[in-house]
């Protein structure tokens, strides 16, 4: 059992004085770390202005992709930096060219704001989004997920964990189907990483996201996406502009070559660098210890909530 020092997390954390949170899927409490990395920067920019604070935070900046990386077990450039999960969903998938008929599978749990995203693309391109059935505990089926692929599937896209309802999809064994068949496999992370040990090459995916704001505990408006080298070289983000490519002459341009490309010059580096240092905090903490410590909790909440409050239903699902 790998242990975290509970009254010091707490002290580096402002919020536990004044309450008890229960909405880390939510967006979660910072801590005195993260919220100095973002106040230090504000300062800085207030006392050079911007252009000369990112100057002057260069390495740190630079740093922040490492430190994400670190995180999900990959390369510094394999990682763009982007304002929220959905951002950098939307970055990936509106980059692959679909066409009528194209098939895109996903999961019965999928959040909203990736849903319709999937509806707009079939909308413009005549591609078509089918859901995979779950199995008896509410996880995508793997199964079911083999038997519907064939030579149309585009795209394999699911959450690890989704919004609500507890289940943690097979994320491991539906990277196997999508490898097998050399289907393209993005993965929503927003609920896992910081809470869930995460290896890209572990699980098989081509691409994932995640939001800085829930438990990682970075700042709202953070965000980002990996997309694994191979894959990177060969997508073209639907919009870019300065920093995701190299004007050559008056008419060619060349891509960057690695995560840059799906990334935009306008940036709140302040929030960014405050993510970068949650990132750091957390693997300090240690992901299994994380991991362990909120299975802990959330098995102590089931069985008290069913044991000692009367007429109280414990609604979760998954195994």
């Amino acid at each position: 059992m790998i242990s975290i020092d509970v009254e010091r997390a707490r002290a580096e954390t402002p919020g536990c004085a004044e309450l008890a949170h229960f909405n880390s899927a939510g967006a979660a409490l910072c801590s005195t770390g993260v919220i100095a990395a973002q106040i230090d920067h504000l300062e800085l920019e207030a006392r050079l202005g911007g252009y000369e604070a990112h100057d002057a935070a260069a390495d740190r900046i630079e740093a922040i992709s490492r430190s994400l990386a670190d995180l999900i077990g990959a390369e510094r450039g394999e990682i763009a930096l982007s304002a929220s999960n959905t951002a950098a969903l939307d970055l990936f998938v509106y980059s692959i060219a679909f066409g009528p008929g194209d098939r895109i599978l996903t999961t019965v749990s999928e959040y909203g704001a990736n849903y319709v995203a999937y509806l707009h693309i079939a909308k413009r391109t005549g591609a078509v989004v089918e859901v995979v059935p779950s199995n008896k505990a509410s996880e995508l089926d793997v199964e079911a997920l083999e038997a519907m692929v064939d030579e149309r599937v585009k795209l394999i896209t699911l959450n690890h964990v989704p919004t609500n309802g507890g289940p943690i999809n097979p994320v491991v064994e539906v990277g196997r189907v999508a490898n097998a068949h050399g289907i393209t496999y993005l993965l929503d992370a927003a609920q896992s990483v910081g809470q869930i040990p995460l290896e890209v090459d572990e699980i098989g995916c081509d691409a994932l996201t995640a939001t800085g704001r829930k438990f990682i505990r970075g700042p709202r408006g953070t965000g980002f996406l990996y997309v694994r080298q191979a894959l990177l070289e060969t997508l073209e983000a639907a919009m870019i502009d300065h920093d995701a490519a190299v004007w050559l002459t008056r008419d060619h341009y060349e891509l960057k070559p690695d995560g840059r490309r799906f990334a935009t010059w306008e940036k709140g580096y302040a929030a960014l660098l405050g993510l970068g240092r949650a990132a750091d905090e957390a693997m300090a903490w240690g992901i299994d210890a994380i991991e362990q410590r909120v299975a802990s909790l959330a098995d102590i909440l089931r069985r008290r909530l069913t044991e000692e409050v009367p007429g109280a239903l414990v609604r979760d699902i998954g195994s």
